[in-house]
């Protein structure tokens, strides 16, 4: 059964609803459950998309704690490692300093020339102490007492940074060069 259309600006669906209204509903209803079945099907692909990227992140955060950590570790393993060999030297300087000024002194009877070893030694004793002692203890004892005590001595200036300070800064400073230009 042909339906011929009234007048010609009759639409492809008006005549599919004239043809065969049946099929039309059924067709509707189809799409209808397919795009329900698809709609949750993609949520639940965005909510197990959504889950990836907060684990993923946080082992990104997690790895990057990680490798400042080991960084810092390494930057004070140096540190110790340049304090003793400026030991070894500074210690050469010392005995060698001490014994010519011992003999210099005992020669020409004046105490007065050992003056010179007595600071010297203080910085020697610091040199072994922080080389082979315990002052990287007792320093990082003491800055965790200030961090708990006096922790607005370690505020900044303008407080912590954000983006939105950053991003100020930096408009500011492209519009002073843009007006520089000029």
């Amino acid at each position: 059964m042909r339906c011929e259309p009234v007048c010609a600006s009759v639409t492809l669906r008006q005549r599919a609803e004239l043809a065969c209204p049946w099929l039309l509903l059924t067709t509707e209803s189809y799409l209808l459950r397919m795009g329900f079945l698809l709609s949750k099907s993609m949520d639940q692909s965005l909510q197990k998309q959504q889950e990836f990227m907060l684990i993923s992140g946080r082992m990104q955060l997690e790895r990057q704690i990680l490798m400042q950590n080991e960084m810092r570790e390494r930057q004070m393993a140096m540190q110790i490692a340049w304090s003793r060999e400026f030991l070894k030297y500074f210690s050469s300087f010392f005995g060698l300093t001490a014994l010519g000024l011992t003999v210099g002194a005992l020669r020409r009877r004046r105490a007065v020339l050992l003056a010179p070893v007595v600071p010297l030694s203080f910085i020697l004793a610091y040199q072994m102490d922080m080389a082979y002692g315990s002052l990287v203890h007792r320093m990082r004892a003491e800055a965790e007492s200030i961090m708990v005590s006096e922790s607005e001595r370690l505020d900044l200036p303008h407080g912590t940074p954000t983006f939105e300070s950053i991003e100020k800064s930096r408009r500011s400073r492209a519009h002073l060069t843009s007006l520089l230009e000029k």
